[in-house]
């Protein structure tokens, strides 16, 4: 099947089950459940009619940005109505339960599906996808022979030649909290000015400006997270799929003494103000078993964070890859620490 075929066919799920997922009775509900989701309506929705469906339990759902989002329940405080939420990047997941807007839970099965690196060490939130933000170049102007490691972005061989968002990013923000966490805060600060040195241009844009930016001939490498890439391999757009075929992906830190691939999450919590805890335990069960894993893992291009689920077509021809098995909880408790060595380091 084409990978252009798989795009359409799931899209047409969402657009169909959405219409049905969130009306406004739900005349045999048993139950209900209200979601805050920073994913956007039609990479969620249709999982959440699903799992209303089979367990009798309407489902409200309301969708923002992330950190509008956390903003809105801090204000609510005990009388937001939200019992789930769901957002990007484990350093969201760490400001929502430093915030307080979190509560610890468990279910019968979740902590033996979700691995130790990928939810929080004291229960307030669990990984639903997984997401790897690695290198990418142009062949024609870069050997991969030359390009390992996230630390060889500092090489004064590449000055003028990388792209990457800004500080401000969340993404690059646990990036570099992973570093911390591998090379300590002095060698870090010192990769930070590397690189920093390196750029082709401000930080501007999105991952994929960036991807676009190498294609263009802006610069020779980009940092970006990979279902931007898998993104614009499914795209009908020419424009488009003409980036693709222009970059090639690596991963870092592959070597057998190194660390692997920086990796981060989707992920869920329960509020602590849900007045639904039970339907919402039931609801993080359901988006985590096999089935819906592989749905997710489609459509949003990522990686399933439960063990024996493919990944999708989009993504599985970028090969196997060592991934690293920090906590993701560090990244969080690094991430004040990342912003402050970034901003020491010039990375604006």
């Amino acid at each position: 099947m084409k990978r252009s075929t798989i795009k359409t066919s799931l899209f047409t799920l969402a657009g169909a089950t959405s219409i049905l997922a969130f009306s406004s009775t739900s005349v045999h509900a048993s139950g209900e459940v209200n979601v805050y989701s920073a994913r956007s309506e039609a990479l969620i929705a249709p999982l959440l009619d699903l799992y209303s469906k089979a367990n009798n339990v309407k489902v409200n759902l309301i969708t923002g940005s992330a950190d509008a989002l956390l903003s809105r329940l801090q204000s609510e405080g005990d009388a937001s109505p939200a019992d789930v939420f769901i957002t990007v990047d484990a350093g969201r997941l760490y400001r929502a339960k430093e915030a307080g807007v979190l509560q610890p839970f468990e279910t019968s099965n979740l902590n033996d599906v979700i691995p130790e690196h990928l939810k929080d060490r004291d229960g307030y939130w669990y990984g639903l996808s997984q997401r790897a933000r690695v290198i990418f170049y142009n062949p024609e102007t870069v050997s991969a022979a030359d390009l390992s490691t996230y630390e060889d972005l500092a090489d004064p061989k590449w000055k003028g030649k990388i792209c990457i968002r800004s500080s401000s990013n969340i993404y690059n923000q646990s990036m570099v909290a992973s570093m911390i966490d591998a090379d300590g805060e002095e060698q870090t600060l010192e990769w930070i000015k590397g690189l920093v040195a390196n750029f082709a241009r401000p930080p501007a844009g999105g991952d994929t400006d960036q991807l676009k930016a190498v294609a263009a001939g802006v610069c020779d490498i980009a940092v970006a997270n990979t279902y931007y890439f898998g993104r614009l391999g499914l795209s009908n757009k020419p424009d488009e799929r003409a980036v693709f075929d222009k970059l090639k992906l690596l991963w870092p830190n592959q070597a057998n003494n190194q660390r692997g691939a920086h990796m981060n999450v989707s992920g869920i919590g329960i509020t602590k103000s849900s007045k639904n805890t039970d339907n919402a335990k039931q609801l993080v069960d359901f988006l985590t078993n096999q089935q819906s894993q592989q749905w997710y893992a489609n459509v949003n291009n990522e990686y399933a964070v439960i063990e024996g689920v493919a990944p999708p077509e989009s993504l599985a021809t970028f090969g196997e890859f060592k991934a690293d098995q920090v906590s993701l909880s560090v990244l969080g408790e690094n991430n004040r620490q990342a912003v402050k060595l970034m901003d020491q380091g010039g990375w604006k």
